[in-house]
């Protein structure tokens, strides 16, 4: 699975906007607009804010398992 895919499905199971997303992690809607519709790739820095607003691994987020835990 893409990783658009994966922001799209864990942003509407949490009944998030895209707008919202975006300000929650402070960056701009039509950045985080384009990385749903996989129209290139977050920055590291990005895709740990992601990974930790959304409650999941990188692993996870960039469609390497299945498993959403992040290992502590």
């Amino acid at each position: 699975m893409k990783i658009g895919n994966r922001l799209k499905e864990l942003r509407k199971e949490r009944s998030e906007t895209q707008v919202q997303v975006a300000n929650a992690i402070g960056m701009g809607d039509r950045h985080y607009q384009r990385l749903e519709n996989d129209d290139g790739l977050p920055g590291l820095e990005i895709f740990c804010a992601l990974a930790e607003h959304f409650g999941v691994s990188m692993d996870y987020l960039a469609g390497r398992t299945d498993r959403r835990e992040v290992s502590r």
